[in-house]
C-alpha cells in the first residue's frame, strides 16, 4: 500500500480548506498592540466577506467584523483554548451578516484561526444568541475566576478547564482537556483522585489533598473539592475546583523542620528521633539498634577555644556522622555534645561495624583557630530485644552503655548487658532518692572533735562535719557512695551548700548552748568539682554573714588528690577564702603526691596527716607521718593527725610534735545533740585523756 510523507498530507489539507467555497477561514495574527489583522483568507472567507483574498491580507479586522453590541473583538483571542463568539460581518456591499465564529489558538500563540459560520434564520440566530449569552456567562465565570477549575461532563474525561488552572499547571487548556490533565496529576496520587472521581460519579461530594505536576514538573500541592454534575443526554461527570497551598504547605513545612531539627547540626532532634525508632519498632521483627554518642573532653573546647569553635566542632562532627552511616540511618543531635545514632541492624557486629567506622571517622584531625583537634567519643550500644517497648527504654539503654563506655576510660564502645542496665537502673532510682534528700533537706551531719593537746588542758579546737543519709529503704547509704553521685549526676553544689549552712548554723547554736564548751571552728569538706566554681567564695562569704560567723570561725577541707586535679585554679580560690579569713586544710596529705613547689604556692592553714600513715604507726612505720609533720612545721602552717584510734598513736604523734588530733581514741563522728552532750559532759577531760 503507498504510503505519502506527512509534508504531503499537511499540504492536502491546506489546498482543501484554502479552496473550499462552503467554509470560510481566516487567519489573524495579533499586532504588538493587541490589534487583529487578516493574514490570510481562504475561498469561502472572500466569498463571504465579497472581497479579494489579497484585498482582506493584512486589513485590521475589526473593519469587517464586529461584536453586536459593539465591543472589543480581543476577548474571543484566548491563548489558552478556543472560543466562540456571536459576530457581525460587513461585506464589501454594505450587508450586515450575523455569524458564528470559532477563534482556535495556534501553538506560537500570535495566530488564531477563525471558522465563520452565518446563522440560517432569525429563530436560530434568536436561540442561538440566547443559549451563547448564558454560556458566555458561564465561561465568564469560569474562565475568569481566580480558582482553578476543571470539570467533566462524563467519566474522568474534561470537557473545560478555566484559565487559573492553565495558569497553575502553565500548559494550554488543549492538554488538559480529556484525559490530558491526567498526565499531571502526581503518580503517587493518581490512584487515590481516580477512586475520588468514582464516589463523585456515583452522586457524593469529595475533597481530598493532591499534588499536581506543572511544566516544568514542578509538584503544586493543591486542596481539590469535587461537586457531581449530571448532564441530560451526555452523562454523569464533576466539577472540581482546586486551591493552590504548595506556599502554605512549604511554609508549614519549614516550621516544621525547625521544629524537629536542630538549628546548628541541621540534624533531627529528639522529638523527630522518638517519631523514627519508635516506628521502626512498631513492627515486631525489625531488627533495631541504637547508638549514643558523647564527645570526650568537649568542654575542654570551649573553655579554651571559646564557644563559637565549639560549635563549628559540632557542626563538623554532624557532617562526619552522617558520612559514617548507611543510608536509612538516622542520626540525631540529642544535645549538647550528645548524639543519638539508629540502625536498622539485627547483628550486634553489624551495629558494632557502624560505631567503629563512627569512632575512625571522628578521629580525623579537625583545625579550630589554627588548633589542631582529634576528637574522640565514648559510644554506648544496645541492640533491640524483647525488653524494649519503646524508644525510651532503647535510648535509655544506649545512655547507660555509654557511661559505662565513659567510665572504663573513654574513647571506646561499650555493647550493654543485663547486669549493668540493673546496676544503672538501681544508680538512676537512687540519683533520685538523692535529689529528693537533698531538696528535703534529708542530709544530715555528724561532728568528729578535733582537739589539741599542746596546754595544761586539751582544747576543743574544731568539730569537722560528716554529710550522712539514711536512706528510708536502703538504711544508711555510704557518703563515698552519694557524694559521688552528686559530683556525677550535678547536685554537688546543692549538696555542698546544705553541708555549709547546717555546719554553721549548728555552730552559731552550739556557741550560746555551750558558751566556752563549743569548738572554736567548724570543718567542712570541699568537692573536688567546687574547685571550679567561681560563685565558692562568694557562697561561703553569703553563709557565714547569715550565720553570724566570722571567716575564721570556718574551716574548708580539700583532698590532697581533689586539689591536684587543677592545682591553679584551686590556689585562686583558696587564696581568696583565706584572704577573707577562713581557714584551709589539705585533707589526707600524704597520699596526693603533691609537689613541694605546690605546696609552697597553696595557702593552706593545715595539713592533716592521712589515717592510712597513723594506722602504721604502731607497726614500726613512722617515716611517713614524721615527714608530714616535720614538714608542716618547716613550712610554719598547722598539722592535725587524723584517724587516731589508740593511746600508743597518740603518744608517738605528740613525740612527732604533732598536738592536734582526731579519731575514734577521743571520739567518734557523733550526730548533733550527742556532739553537744559530750562536750558538756566529756569535755574538757583531763589533760592526756583520750576516750
Amino acid at each position: 500500500m503507498p504510503t505519502s510523507a506527512p509534508g504531503d498530507v499537511v499540504a492536502a489539507v491546506l489546498h482543501g480548506a484554502a479552496a473550499d467555497p462552503g467554509t470560510a477561514l481566516l487567519v489573524v495574527e495579533l499586532s504588538a498592540l493587541g490589534e487583529p489583522a487578516v493574514r490570510w483568507s481562504n475561498a469561502g472567507a472572500t466569498e463571504l466577506l465579497g472581497r479579494a483574498g489579497s484585498d482582506l491580507q493584512g486589513e485590521p479586522l475589526h473593519g469587517y467584523m464586529s461584536t453586536p453590541e459593539g465591543g472589543s473583538l480581543f476577548a474571543m483571542f484566548r491563548r489558552e483554548r478556543p472560543t466562540t463568539t456571536l459576530m457581525t460581518l460587513r461585506t464589501a456591499v454594505g450587508e450586515s451578516v450575523a455569524c458564528r465564529v470559532r477563534a482556535t489558538p495556534a501553538p506560537g500563540g500570535r495566530l488564531w484561526a477563525l471558522r465563520v459560520d452565518p446563522a440560517q434564520s432569525e429563530l436560530e440566530l434568536a436561540l442561538r444568541a440566547s443559549a451563547d449569552a448564558h454560556e458566555q456567562r458561564f465561561k465568564v465565570l469560569a474562565e475568569r475566576s481566580p480558582v482553578p477549575t476543571l470539570m467533566s461532563e462524563q467519566g474522568m474525561r474534561l470537557g473545560h478547564v478555566n484559565d487559573a488552572l492553565c495558569t497553575l499547571l502553565g500548559v494550554t487548556a488543549d492538554k488538559l482537556i480529556g484525559i490530558g490533565w491526567m498526565a499531571y496529576v502526581h503518580p503517587e496520587d493518581l490512584e487515590r483522585i481516580a477512586a475520588t472521581v468514582l464516589d463523585v460519579l456515583a452522586g457524593e461530594e469529595r475533597e481530598l489533598e493532591a499534588r499536581f505536576l506543572d511544566s516544568a514538573r514542578e509538584v503544586r500541592h493543591t486542596d481539590m473539592r469535587f461537586t457531581p454534575l449530571r448532564t441530560p443526554g451526555v452523562g454523569d461527570g464533576f466539577v472540581a475546583t482546586l486551591e493552590d497551598v504548595t506556599e502554605r504547605r512549604a511554609f508549614e513545612d519549614r516550621l516544621n523542620h525547625q521544629a524537629t531539627h536542630d538549628s546548628l547540626t541541621g540534624l533531627p532532634r529528639r522529638s523527630r528521633l522518638w517519631e523514627h525508632v519508635n516506628a521502626a519498632m512498631a513492627t515486631p521483627d525489625v531488627g533495631l539498634a541504637c547508638m549514643f554518642l558523647d564527645l570526650d573532653n568537649f568542654k575542654v573546647v570551649n573553655d579554651s577555644l571559646g564557644h563559637t569553635a565549639g560549635d563549628a566542632l559540632l557542626v563538623e562532627i554532624a557532617h562526619r556522622l552522617i558520612r559514617a552511616v548507611r543510608p536509612g540511618d538516622l542520626v540525631a543531635r540529642f544535645g549538647g555534645d550528645e548524639f543519638v545514632v539508629a540502625c536498622a541492624t539485627s547483628s550486634v557486629d553489624g551495629a558494632i561495624d557502624v560505631a567503629n567506622r563512627i569512632l575512625r571517622v571522628l578521629s580525623e584531625p579537625v583545625d579550630l583557630n589554627g588548633v589542631e583537634i582529634r576528637p574522640r567519643g565514648s559510644i554506648g550500644v544496645v541492640l533491640r530485644g524483647p525488653d524494649h517497648q519503646s524508644a525510651d527504654d532503647l535510648i535509655r539503654d544506649c545512655d547507660i552503655a555509654m557511661y559505662q563506655a565513659k567510665s572504663r576510660g573513654k574513647g571506646r564502645i561499650m555493647v550493654l548487658d543485663e547486669s549493668a542496665r540493673s546496676a544503672a537502673h538501681d544508680t538512676l532510682i537512687l540519683v533520685s532518692d538523692l535529689r529528693q534528700a537533698i531538696e528535703e533537706r534529708q542530709i544530715t551531719l555528724d561532728y568528729q572533735p578535733i582537739v589539741a593537746y599542746d596546754g595544761q588542758r586539751p582544747q576543743l579546737v574544731s568539730a569537722e562535719a560528716l554529710a550522712r543519709w539514711r536512706h528510708p529503704r536502703r538504711g544508711s547509704v555510704p557518703a563515698d557512695t552519694f557524694v559521688r553521685l552528686a559530683e556525677e549526676h550535678g547536685m554537688v553544689r546543692e549538696l555542698s551548700e546544705l553541708v555549709l549552712e547546717t555546719a554553721c548554723r549548728a555552730l552559731t547554736e552550739w556557741r550560746v548552748r555551750l558558751g566556752p564548751l563549743a569548738p572554736a571552728r567548724v570543718n567542712v569538706n570541699l568537692s573536688a568539682l567546687q574547685m571550679s566554681d567561681n560563685l565558692l567564695v562568694q557562697t561561703v562569704q553569703q553563709t557565714l554573714r547569715r550565720c553570724g560567723l566570722h571567716p575564721e570561725q570556718l574551716c574548708v577541707e580539700i583532698t590532697e588528690s581533689a586539689l591536684m586535679m587543677d592545682p591553679d585554679t584551686a590556689a585562686t580560690i583558696l587564696r581568696e577564702l583565706r584572704e577573707h579569713g577562713v581557714q584551709v586544710a589539705i585533707d589526707d596529705f600524704g597520699t596526693g603526691y603533691s609537689s613541694m613547689a605546690y605546696l609552697q604556692r597553696l595557702p593552706v592553714s593545715y595539713l592533716k596527716v592521712d589515717r592510712s600513715f597513723v594506722a602504721e604507726l604502731e607497726d614500726g612505720r613512722t617515716a611517713v607521718a614524721q615527714a608530714v609533720v616535720s614538714l608542716a612545721h618547716n613550712l610554719g602552717i598547722g598539722v592535725v593527725a587524723e584517724g587516731v584510734e589508740t593511746t600508743a598513736q597518740h603518744a608517738m604523734l605528740t613525740e612527732m610534735g604533732c598536738r592536734v588530733m582526731q579519731g575514734f581514741a577521743i571520739s567518734a563522728p557523733l550526730p548533733e545533740p550527742s556532739f553537744v552532750e559530750w562536750c558538756r559532759d566529756s569535755f574538757p577531760a583531763a589533760p592526756g585523756a583520750l576516750r
